[in-house]
């Protein structure tokens, strides 16, 4: 593919910023488009498990943000009262001068994912999506909500959950499915034991505590929600203390201090799988608009960004855009289904309250397939 084929970025959250800097970086022209008209950022933290360090530096950025974030090893593995169950030691995938895990908040990753991809030569327009998508053997024709119009050699769909593009090639057949899970969280200033991603086994969900940097971390708990109840903003501190409960020790304590209803980011929590090849001639979809997740295994937002790499790999490859695309279905189907049914199933285990559920088993197979190249 040469570098004067254009290429259109819908939606830009993180796979479609990580996308862009990939392309970017082959020397692709890259137009990025935004539905909302400020670039605001939702939720709280998040974590960056072993093999996204590596996408990352891959990306050529994780440099640009490991001073606003917080670098560390292991992942601990607690009983609701703070006793140790495991310790599970990552693994230093980009190299040995970086660390095996890191956790940032979305903020500080957003500023130095937009800013990259704007330095980097992205053309960036907010408040701006996509209205109808006509493509032949060479190209697609592109109508703008804003009335303005392009033509692009592909088309690349990172709109999220209730993606717009999927609609457009699929139509109804794929619609996010509430697990009969929330997550809640909620930011604390880090205390000196939280060094590492701490994992607490609830009697009915669990709850973590996410070094962000020296002075911040999160907690998140997961909590069972049958039905998907309507939460009035101003109860949401309320309600997230009573879903931490079951917890005693450092959980406990931290769960008084939940009291800025403002400050708690609620999800509930949806998952959708596109059960086949995620392109349709020369526009395809990446991260959650082909393959949303739950955050037990934390790794939805990891999952596009290797998504984002192996794109850019692959449409700068030798070949025709369909060759290209099968190539990225290849290196991408069965890792993304494999992370996308085992959240499930661990989320469906927590609701269920089977204690005999090898949740350690679950993430070292996780570690290790995510640890195979991509």
């Amino acid at each position: 593919m040469t570098a004067n084929k254009k290429i259109l970025i819908v939606g830009a959250g993180i796979g479609g910023l990580c996308t862009a800097i990939a392309l970017r970086r082959k020397g692709v022209d890259v137009d990025l488009v935004e539905l909302k008209a400020e670039w605001t950022v939702y939720g709280v933290g998040i974590i960056q498990q072993s093999n996204v360090v590596r996408a990352m530096a891959q990306l050529g950025v994780l440099e640009a943000y490991l001073g606003a974030s917080y670098a560390f090893e292991d992942v601990g593995i607690y009983t609701p009262d703070g006793h140790q169950l495991a310790r599970i030691s990552g693994q230093r995938l980009a190299g040995l001068q970086f660390p095996a895990n890191v956790g940032i908040s979305r903020r500080a990753l957003h500023k130095v994912l937009s800013e990259t991809a704007v330095a980097l030569g992205a053309q960036v327009r907010l408040g701006t999506s996509v209205e109808v998508l006509e493509q032949d053997p060479d190209g697609v024709n592109v109508q703008f909500t804003d009335g303005s119009h392009g033509r692009y050699h592909v088309v690349v769909g990172a709109d999220g959950l209730f993606s717009k593009v999927r609609q457009m090639l699929f139509a109804d057949k794929y619609q996010p499915s509430f697990t009969g899970q929330s997550v809640w969280r909620y930011n604390f200033p880090r205390v000196a034991e939280i060094d590492h991603l701490a994992n607490y086994q609830g009697p009915t969900g669990n709850a973590g505590l996410v070094p962000l940097s020296d002075e911040l971390m999160y907690m998140y708990t997961t909590s069972y929600d049958p039905g998907n109840p309507w939460m009035e903003e101003g109860t949401l501190a309320a309600e997230m203390r009573n879903r931490l409960q079951g917890f005693t020790g450092l959980v406990a304590q931290l769960r008084e201090q939940i009291t800025d209803s403002s400050q708690v980011v609620y999800k509930p929590l949806e998952t959708l799988f596109v059960d086949e090849p995620w392109y349709r001639g020369r526009i395809v979809l990446i991260g959650d608009a082909a393959h949303a997740t739950t955050p037990h295994l934390a790794q939805g937002a990891g999952m596009a960004i290797e998504d984002a790499v192996v794109l850019g790999d692959e449409l700068t490859s030798a070949g025709s855009v369909e060759e290209q695309l099968q190539r990225f279905m290849v290196r991408r189907f069965e890792r993304c289904k494999f992370i996308n049914e085992k959240s499930q199933l661990a989320g469906e285990k927590e609701m269920q309250g089977d204690h005999t559920f090898d949740r350690v088993g679950l993430v070292m197979q996780m570690l290790a397939l995510t640890a195979q190249p991509i």
